[in-house]
This record gives C-alpha cells, structure tokens and sequence, in this order.
C-alpha cells in the first residue's frame, strides 16, 4: 500500500475532486491519528508532533489510486484560539455531513482513558447521521491484558457494541487487521 500526500484543506471549495472512497480518522488530539496513517502506510507521510493539535487542516492522501486517507482535526484540548476552532467545528461537519465519497470513518479512543463527552458527542453525531464507524483502540500495548478487557467493555458499554480493532504500532498483526477491514469495506461498496 502507497500513499502520497495531495492537499491540506479547510473548505469544501478546496477538497479533492476526485470519485475514490475516503476514509476519514477522526479522534482526540492527542490520540495518534497521524502515527496510526503511517504506520498503515509503512511511511512517515502524516505529520506528528508531540503538541496536540498540529492538524489544524484536513490533510488528504491518495492511497494507491484507489482510496483516499482525510486526516482530521483533533478535537479536545488543542491550543488554538477559539474563532479556529469555529472554522474547523464548521469544516469538519461539512465534510462528514456532505462528503459522498466518505466510505467509513474510524473513530480512535486512547485504550488508556475513559470516553470523553467529545468522544460521545461525535458517536451520537455519526449514529444520527448513519455514517459508517469503526472504532480503533489505540495505544494496546500500554496496559494489560486484564485492563485492556476492562476498558474494552467500558468502550463498548459507551459505544453500543460498535465494531472495533485494537491497535498499537509496535505490532504487524494491528496494521494487517485494519487494512483488511477498510478492504472489505472498500469492496463492499461497489
């Protein structure tokens, strides 16, 4: 799986034109969506950065020409003036609203902390609007396994048994999941 970086956008204007199905991730800002594209992608195409809140745009990647990757805003505690945050609130439902070709979005939660209301609030969104969720469990590897069982259900519990992947990029087996996840997705919509 290639990918290659193609724009940073914030408008609907600006968004790539092209028909592939996106898949959209979604999460805290501090959650590990950039980390999470590289790693799929075998590449450091996404930009981290340990100061929550770097992705202030919605970045775009064609992924082999034959699927597109939308790197999200953060929501939660980034430090960013609030009439940003405002354009970014107003982008982001545009995009998830009214993007046809958004094919599934991944949802991703921290393993380690409780839902937040930020959390619940786009869960409820997503539902509302019937949109196509899966949720990713980050970071497996930092507890274990009594406590990754504990706070699996705590999600679930929250989450109304939501399919769910967990992850972590120190292990093969997490990428391989995940993609043929979003394969069988992908083929499943044509």
């Amino acid at each position: 799986m290639k990918g290659r970086f193609v724009k940073s956008a914030l408008h609907k204007k600006d968004f790539p034109s092209w028909r592939l199905p996106e898949i959209a991730f979604v999460g805290r800002s501090n959650v590990g969506k950039s980390s999470l594209i590289n790693h799929l992608l075998g590449e450091k195409l996404a930009k981290t950065s340990a100061t929550p809140g770097k992705t202030q745009l919605l970045n775009f990647f064609n992924i082999d020409e034959k699927l597109a990757f939308v790197d999200l805003p953060g929501y939660g505690f980034a430090k960013v003036p609030g009439m940003i945050k405002d354009d970014w609130s107003a982008a982001l439902d545009t995009y998830l609203k009214e993007r046809e070709n958004l094919n599934l979005i991944l949802l991703l939660l921290d393993i380690r902390r409780h839902p937040t209301a930020d959390d619940q609030a786009f869960f409820e969104w997503a539902c509302f609007h019937k949109k196509p969720l899966l949720l990713i469990l980050t970071k497996c590897d930092k507890v274990n396994s009594s406590e990754k069982e504990q706070q699996t259900a705590t999600y679930l519990k929250t989450f109304k048994e939501t399919p769910y992947i967990h992850y972590t990029i120190k292990e093969k087996s997490s990428r391989l999941t995940l993609l043929n996840y979003i394969t069988k997705q992908h083929h499943g919509t044509h």
